[in-house]
């Protein structure tokens, strides 16, 4: 899938050196080609890390995608550039009037505070509520994905007694949804995070089903009946050494964190983690895009306008 990015995205030489197809703007105008419009809500403080891995998965396919980079205006940014911020993110005042074809919300390092006493939480929850109205479907990640299921459908989240960390087997509870197209019977996902989701609260709401699950890491994706959103509570696009980054941090920090399940060999920090999730996250990217977005999208470009179609 071309991706369409700004000509000088930090993201750009990291994608092109794993031979993925990066088109820059100026290459772009010379395709007659509609590209799906996806926006990023980088809740990351790692925004570059952030958005070359959710880019990556993005990648290779026949389509062309467009991504406009978005950031809340009402937190700023500690760990990146601010010159960096002002050359490749907009604020949501920017788009808000224009319709996207998809979107994704990462997550957040904020899942031990309640969500109203989060900085950004109520520009956030107009962009949710923005989403309703102005986006196809919606790809919440992690932090993102707990936060959309609280403010679209009141489910809590519960704080857990250590944290989740690691690589988990999940299995799909409906083989002939679309968005495991492709996937084995079992499969393997990063999970990082000190809270969770209940299956017992989403049971309750109609409007919501549970699609995949982890026996170790619990619920993995929730989706809307209408396909509109999908909660993702794991980290398919992290790179082989995130988990390991974030391990060996919360040791520098004095912390005591668990050795990351089932991802270095023989649990022995000292050695290189195993990656046994990429094509499972390639897959998931892909199908959503695909099925979800570029198959089924209302939207259309007349006059150069993106408008619902008639």
């Amino acid at each position: 899938m071309p991706i369409k990015i700004q000509d000088n995205l930090p993201a750009k030489e990291i994608l092109e050196n794993e031979h993925i197809f990066v088109m820059t703007q100026t290459r772009a105008l010379s395709q007659d080609i509609r590209p799906l419009q996806i926006v990023i809500l980088n809740l990351m403080p790692t925004k570059i890390e952030t958005e070359t891995q959710i880019l990556r998965r993005l990648s290779n396919t026949p389509l062309q995608i467009e991504v406009t980079l978005l950031q809340t205006s009402t937190h700023v940014a500690a760990h990146v550039s601010e010159d960096h911020m002002l050359s490749f993110y907009q604020t949501f005042d920017q788009i808000k009037d224009q319709n996207y074809d998809g979107m994704i919300i990462t997550g957040a390092p904020v899942e031990m505070m309640e969500y109203e006493e989060v900085e950004y939480w109520e520009e956030l929850c107009r962009i949710m509520e923005w989403t309703r109205t102005h986006v196809h479907s919606t790809f919440h990640i992690c932090w993102g994905a707990q936060a959309g299921l609280y403010y679209h459908y009141g489910i809590p989240k519960y704080k857990l007694d250590r944290k989740v960390s690691g690589v988990f087997r999940h299995h799909v509870l409906n083989s002939k949804a679309r968005l495991f197209r492709g996937f084995d019977d079992y499969f393997y996902v990063p999970h990082s995070r000190h809270t969770e989701v209940r299956i017992e609260d989403i049971e309750k709401i109609p409007e919501l089903r549970i699609m995949a699950v982890s026996e170790e890491a619990g619920v993995y994706v929730v989706g809307s009946n209408d396909d509109s959103q999908f909660f993702v509570m794991g980290h398919s696009e992290y790179d082989a050494d995130t988990l390991a980054k974030e391990y060996f941090r919360d040791l520098g920090k004095g912390m005591d964190p668990d050795v990351p399940a089932h991802y270095f060999p023989d649990d022995d920090p000292s050695r290189e983690p195993m990656v046994t999730w990429a094509a499972h996250s390639q897959w998931i990217y892909s199908n959503w895009i695909n099925y979800y977005v570029y198959q089924t999208t209302p939207y259309e470009l007349k006059n150069g306008v993106f408008i619902p179609s008639e």
